[in-house]
């Protein structure tokens, strides 16, 4: 599977950006393709598909394909995706968006600080935007990110693999409530996939 830009996406795949704003640059992320994320990508539309029991009967080469940004849908495509995973995502407790009950810092247990998330209507909008702006970065689209870097964005607030996989599987849901098909799927859940090592801090 080819991913088409050189980037490290969604920065707020849990929690909104701190204050960070500022203008981002290629050189801020990293490839956001790997062997791993693919794999897991791979497997989970798979699953699914044997559940429904349906299957790809052969799959063709295909020549000069759109960017997977086009693919989704463009901009209308890529907020539509971005505000139903948000609304999604943060309705599950086991995602734990709003990081309740997490602390972060601090030495010997003493100075921590509580990394609960209010979701406010302005933080959802800024959130929900800065999304977007990572997933159309990541997929072909504008170059143009404003939210904080991913491990920035994700120090202290001590995200397991459980929260991650069900944030995913939120996104999943999501691209099955939209028919987003297979390939693109695919595609942008092994986008998301790829950021799990900067993002999980509790195994």
């Amino acid at each position: 599977m080819k991913i088409v830009s050189r980037v490290m996406v969604l920065g707020l795949l849990l929690v909104a950006c701190r204050g960070a704003s500022k203008e981002t640059t290629e050189e801020d992320f990293h490839t956001s393709g790997s062997r791993e994320a693919d794999q897991r990508a791979e497997q989970r539309v798979s699953k699914e598909q044997q559940l429904r029991g349906e299957g790809e009967g052969g799959s063709k080469e295909k020549e000069a394909r759109p960017t997977l940004f086009v693919r989704l849908g463009s901009e209308d495509g890529v907020k539509r995706i971005v505000d139903d995973f948000v609304e999604r995502a943060m309705a599950d407790p086991r995602v734990n968006w709003d990081r309740k009950g997490v602390k972060r810092g601090g030495v010997l247990g003493i100075g921590r600080s509580s990394a609960e998330w209010t979701a406010t209507p302005e933080k959802v909008e800024l959130l929900k935007e800065h999304l977007a702006q990572f997933v159309a970065v990541a997929t072909g689209g504008p170059a143009r990110y404003e939210g904080a870097r991913v491990s920035q964005a994700h120090a202290g607030m001590k995200i397991t693999n459980a929260e991650f996989d069900a944030s995913i599987g939120a996104l999943k849901a999501t691209l099955d409530a939209l028919a987003i098909a297979t390939e693109e799927q695919k595609e942008l859940l092994a986008i998301f996939e790829s950021t799990r090592a900067q993002i999980v801090e509790k195994r």
